[in-house]
């Protein structure tokens, strides 16, 4: 999952940052309110951290020409104003949640895995999928209660795989949300990382689309109960 966290603070964006990209998501920066708007307008991203006290352009305004231009991106805003006023003004300007400064990193970490959970129909933190299970809040991957040990990118495109399971998703939608924008992105790695989460989980739950992408589905049963295994492509 690819995340933008807009604040002028450097200090707090980079520990913001860091956290982040500690529990699993890859993250990109801005520190005013102009770059701030042009990348939530011009990138993908499935969540972003908007303080509302930023230079050039507040971000109070940025929300605002978010959702006038139909951007439906989830918004945690940050902000050192607690007046219920200025609460109810962010949520009326298309904001999804709020937190006032000063603040716990776990908490805005929680409140992104509820905003996330939310977007993707998903009731709790734990993504399940067969005997495969994502564990967004540990950033962990358990298969049949065993952990398995995967890289940041390959944890990064299975729980985008999860978060989205029953739906096609193209190669071009998976580099663009797994990999930061500073990142030299080639979607002819996501075929290896295929190929190395299917060894990894050792069950067939990431199935080729051919010519369209990759879909999670739970592995089916045949008719004798044992698990079908489906015919992948690269």
């Amino acid at each position: 999952m690819r995340l933008l966290v807009v604040e002028d603070d450097k200090d707090l964006n980079r520990q913001l940052v860091s956290a982040l990209e500690a529990a699993g998501y890859a993250v990109d920066r801005a520190y005013d309110g102009e770059e701030g708007h042009f990348l939530g307008d011009t990138e993908p991203y499935d969540a972003i951290v908007l303080d509302l006290g930023l230079p050039k352009k507040d971000g109070l305004s940025v929300l605002k020409e978010w959702r006038q231009a139909g951007r439906t991106t989830p918004v945690l805003i940050l902000t050192a104003r607690d007046r219920w006023s200025d609460k109810v003004g962010g949520f009326d300007a298309g904001a999804d949640d709020y937190v006032a400064k000063p603040f716990h990193v776990e908490e805005i970490l929680a409140r992104l895995r509820a905003l996330l959970r939310r977007a993707g129909g998903h009731a709790t933190d734990m993504l399940s999928c067969g005997p495969v299970q994502v564990d967004t809040r540990g950033s962990r991957v358990l298969v049949d209660g065993a952990p398995i040990k995967l890289t940041s990118h390959e944890y990064r495109l299975l729980a985008y795989l999860m978060h989205h399971a029953g739906r096609v998703v193209s190669r071009g939608e998976l580099v663009e949300h797994i990999y930061d924008q500073d990142f030299d992105r080639d979607s002819n790695t996501i075929e290896v990382f295929v190929g190395r989460l299917r060894k990894k989980l050792g069950v067939d739950i990431i199935q080729t689309s051919r010519g369209l992408g990759y879909i999670v589905e739970a592995p089916q049963k045949a008719a004798n109960g044992a698990t079908a295994k489906p015919v992948r492509s690269p």
